[in-house]
């Protein structure tokens, strides 16, 4: 994955310094072998620039390491290329990675102790505090009341979990899309984290996005420089989600959800609908909304401590108090409500879609639009209608091979092939 050129991160005292020994990695000294082994066995043929690459350690690191296997006899040096060495697997040692990879076949990156990674963590928890301004910039695609923006922004600074609830098709899920534009600094991913000599996959290209890094050297590699990740969860969200994951095949335990969004973002969107209740989910986090720690175990049993330092936001169609008692709604402070949007912002988005497709705008149309929408949906306006409607008008135009026509027929036809008919009991 090409990392993406954003605002590079700038040298910081709690940014993790590059270990000059095998000491220093802190994980023990058996994992980073079989870690060296395990490459060579992929690889075949390798130098000490490609090791130190593949397990992002320092030259000291990877010389000891080098040392050793060849003390052992476990390494065979087939020439040099300048100052570097050309070495492969002995057979002995051949047949000695294959039983080590039964165990486990990870061969990337070396992992990082949990004590440093809960360090990091907290040194990079969010201190960003944004002002009005800000969130005009990051919501300036969405036409949202002054007051919803100013809610948002409380919520944010807060630190405290929001909870965006109203009707469907209000924008719910773009106000979550968009919330990550708020934070632009950058923060470092462990690709893995070492527990109890067990190996914990972290970083995912899917989640966290590359940042090219100024930071001079020498930092440590295990970690890459990111923007603060972001984690959105719907429907398919299942409890297992939220717990260690053992790879059968691999031997390497994939971190949860709460784990890779650790210094950043975790949205719930749809909340109510996912496969787990609200209750179960709910009741997974009261522990860590209070207390910023959370608990997981690996397979044979071992739990251990992991923090919870990331910014937690609900989306719903449904009433807070039907999904969540007291207790936890107590946790969850920051209650956005987002109604039908006002007749004013209704003909904004409307006049928006047509900037966008480059068609004519005319206040009677808007005017149109929202007395039949009104005649179908009797509950309020939904800001997702000007866009749908639109939709339709685009793909009826394609459809007959003509420009697109924008007049009281066509929008009249539009906005009643959208909705659907009242249900007519029968006699």
């Amino acid at each position: 994955m090409q990392p993406e050129k954003f605002l590079p991160a700038k040298s910081k005292p709690g940014d993790p310094p590059s270990p000059q020994s095998i000491e220093e990695l802190g994980i023990p000294s058996f994992m980073v072998q079989d870690l060296a082994i395990r490459h060579l066995r992929q690889h075949g043929t390798a130098s000490l620039t490609m090791l130190r690459k593949g397990l992002k350690l320092s030259y000291p690191v990877v010389e000891s390491i080098f040392q050793q296997l060849r003390q052992q006899q476990f390494i065979d040096v087939k020439g040099t290329v300048g100052h570097d060495y050309l070495f492969s697997l002995t057979g002995p040692a051949r047949q000695y990675a294959a039983e080590r990879s039964e165990v486990c076949r990870y061969a990337g990156p070396a992992p990082v102790p949990l004590d440093q990674y809960a360090r990091l963590v907290r040194y990079q928890r969010t201190l960003a505090v944004p002002n009005a301004e800000q969130l005009q910039e990051a919501f300036a695609d969405l036409v949202l009341p002054t007051e919803t923006l100013d809610a948002i922004g409380t919520g944010l600074v807060s630190g405290r979990p929001l909870f965006v609830y109203g009707p469907s098709g209000n924008g719910k899920t773009s106000i979550m899309e968009r919330l990550q534009r708020i934070f632009e600094d950058t923060v470092f991913i462990p690709y893995a984290v070492e527990v109890d000599a067990q190996i914990i996959s972290v970083f995912d290209p899917l989640i966290h996005r590359h940042v090219e890094s100024d930071i001079p050297p020498p930092i440590d590699e295990r970690w890459i420089c990111c923007r603060r990740p972001c984690v959105m969860a719907a429907g398919g969200l299942v409890s297992s989600m939220l717990d260690l994951r053992l790879d059968e095949r691999s031997g390497v335990y994939v971190a949860p959800l709460q784990l890779k969004a650790n210094n950043g973002l975790l949205l719930i969107d749809d909340f109510g609908r996912q496969i787990m209740s609200p209750r179960e989910l709910l009741n997974r986090w009261i522990l860590p909304l209070d207390r910023r720690v959370d608990y997981l175990s690996l397979n044979y049993g071992l739990t251990f401590q992991i923090p919870f330092e990331l910014r937690l936001a609900f989306a719903t169609n449904f009433e807070p108090s039907e999904l969540a008692d007291e207790a936890f709604l107590r946790r969850v402070p920051n209650k956005i409500y987002l109604g039908p949007p006002p007749d004013e912002a209704f003909d904004e988005i409307f006049r928006r879609e047509f900037q966008q497709r480059e068609l004519p705008f005319e206040a009677g149309l808007a005017d149109l639009l929202r007395r039949l929408c009104r005649e179908h949906n009797t509950t309020g306006l939904r800001a997702c209608y000007p866009k749908d409607i639109c939709e339709i008008l685009v793909a009826a135009a394609a459809y007959k091979r003509r420009p697109i026509e924008i007049s009281r027929e066509s929008l009249t036809s539009a906005v009643k092939n959208y909705f659907t008919r009242p249900s007519q009991s029968s006699e």
